[in-house]
């Protein structure tokens, strides 16, 4: 089984700050952990909502609003990351997608990569932006429901499609989050919640993937994911 653990942003975050030497040190540290236990599946951060958009789509129309944008809904119901030219190309992408899914709420925000914090030179041959295309939940993923079998045909098409120059991508539907588990830091210590979960309000600030055997075997890694990147709460939350 997969699980992913998501971390919230904050002002600071959505303002452009840049992680400092110990937060790198301390996730750097966490994703060895992970990779030595042989259950790490992947990770990444995401930037400030302001190089992003999001977009809400209805009875076939499509509104666009451009970052910075504030959290409504942001429980999640599954992501793509891919490479694109441009935002716009990006955009492209997901009302693809949108027009495969129905009516549905998407943001769009790039991935960090290690030279936007400082990390790395940029290649030269990197041409191409990195987006995460997250589509919102709604009642119906909440209530359990996942694409038909003729949808993820199409969904898979689209993405053979993006695929088409060679460059890698990720993909994950994510399970309602009645089978979730969130963490929060409060004045008394971490507190536990069991899922199903309110719609919270704050934009995705990152996440990572794990292989675990049960949601309770995944959790383990909740507070020592919760303390290395210095969140206030974060979900685990099980991967179709």
């Amino acid at each position: 089984m997969a699980f992913i653990i998501m971390h919230k942003t904050n002002a600071h975050w959505e303002s452009g700050a840049l992680p400092t030497a110990p937060l790198i040190a301390r996730v750097g540290s966490l994703f060895g952990e992970l990779e030595s236990a042989g259950v790490l599946g992947g990770g990444e951060g995401l930037r400030a909502s302001s190089q992003g958009v999001r977009l809400r789509f209805s009875g076939g129309a499509r509104t666009v609003i451009e970052g910075p944008f504030t959290g409504s809904n942001e429980l999640p119901a599954g992501f793509t990351i891919i490479h694109a030219d441009s935002l716009d190309e990006a955009v492209k992408w997901a009302t693809r997608q949108a027009e495969v899914l129905g009516d549905v709420e998407i943001d769009i925000r790039p991935v960090t990569e290690p030279w936007d914090i400082g990390l790395a030179s940029k290649p030269d041959d990197v041409t191409t932006v990195r987006y995460m295309i997250l589509r919102k939940a709604t009642t119906e993923t909440e209530a359990g429901s996942s694409p038909t079998t003729t949808e993820r045909a199409s969904l898979a098409q689209l993405l053979h499609e993006i695929t088409r120059t060679g460059l890698p991508t990720a993909t994950a539907t994510i399970r309602s989050s009645s089978r979730g588990r969130r963490y929060k830091n409060t004045r008394n210590g971490v507190t536990v919640m069991d899922g199903p979960f309110v719609e919270t309000k704050e934009l995705l600030a990152g996440y990572v993937i794990i292989s675990s055997d049960s949601l309770n075997e995944a959790c383990q890694w909740a507070v020592p994911y919760l303390n290395a990147v210095g969140a206030s709460e974060v979900d685990v939350l099980e991967l179709e």
